[in-house]
């Protein structure tokens, strides 16, 4: 009676279906802990050119977005905002020539490109001449060859 009483105080000590040789050392942990790390790095590494794609995407739906709302702009003032009145007349009423005759707010704000920069509008266009040239001046925030979109 007295193996079975010491038996039972013993199993008590312990955790259920938990031994001292069940415990993970600190060397597991480790290797554990630097396999997620190289994992993580291996993922964010990965992921760094994406952020580049993301921003030009954006790009593309801003203008298709902003040129939607001059062609709209144009069908109800038969024009387009000249160059000097900009993507602003989207927003207020223009005070220069040509003054819309039917105007109304097609924005709340123009937007900004992902690079902080305001986005290129002229009327007649460059590289449009029959209507409007837009775009943005991308990451370097300069007129030249790699501004967005690329024509």
């Amino acid at each position: 009676m007295k193996s079975l009483s010491y038996s039972l105080a013993n199993r008590r000590r312990t955790a259920p279906g938990f031994r001292k040789a069940d415990a993970y050392t600190l060397f597991e942990i480790m290797l554990v802990l630097g396999i997620i790390a190289v994992l993580v790095g291996s993922a964010i590494y990965l992921l760094v050119g994406n952020v580049d794609v993301a921003k030009e995407q954006r790009v593309d739906t801003d203008i298709q977005a902003i040129t939607t709302q001059l062609k709209v702009y144009e069908m109800q003032n038969y024009t387009f905002p000249s160059t000097e009145q900009g993507l602003q007349a989207l927003v207020a009423r223009p005070t220069s020539e040509p003054l819309p005759r039917k105007w109304r707010q097609m924005m709340q704000s123009v937007p900004l490109d992902p690079w902080g920069t305001e986005y290129l509008y002229e009327n007649p266009g460059k590289r449009n001449p029959q209507g409007f040239d837009l775009h943005s001046l991308g990451p370097d925030r300069k007129p030249g060859q790699d501004d967005l979109p690329q024509q």
